[in-house]
């Protein structure tokens, strides 16, 4: 089996040494700033089963087509002057989205430990109604 030349964990390490991370308490705290613009880029499902109350949904094999304003796929609510806060499940993905977006001239923060302490440290959550 070939090995690939940087592990994911290296990634993950990587991304995290120069990116903005959010502790979940402090995006509890920000979840009603109007300034501020929750983005989760988890799975479709992931997202099915909860998620905070007023964020965006962007699947993470799109984000970087989708902030780019000459891309065909752009969506506007990433041209808004305000700051932007992407999660996942546990920070993995997230935190190698936002270096990605910083490559790009796009500034971004993420959610350090993800959604999955989310609701453990008492941070709203939605769930959809299941339709039938």
């Amino acid at each position: 089996m070939k090995k690939p030349k940087m592990s994911s964990a290296q990634m993950v390490a990587d991304s995290r040494a120069r990116i903005e991370e959010i502790e979940t308490s402090d995006l509890i705290g920000m979840v009603d700033d109007p300034n501020v613009v929750i983005v989760d880029i988890r799975d479709i499902r992931e997202r099915q089963r909860g998620h905070i109350p007023g964020s965006v949904h962007a699947p993470r094999g799109m984000i970087e087509f989708w902030v780019d304003p000459d891309s065909p796929y752009f969506k506007p609510v990433f041209g808004e002057d305000k700051r932007y806060v992407f999660h996942c499940a546990s920070g993995w993905r997230s935190a190698i989205t936002v270096a990605t977006l910083q490559d790009m001239g796009f500034d971004a923060a993420h959610l350090r430990e993800g959604f999955s302490t989310w609701a453990d440290q008492g941070g709203p959550v939605e769930v959809p109604e299941k339709k039938t």
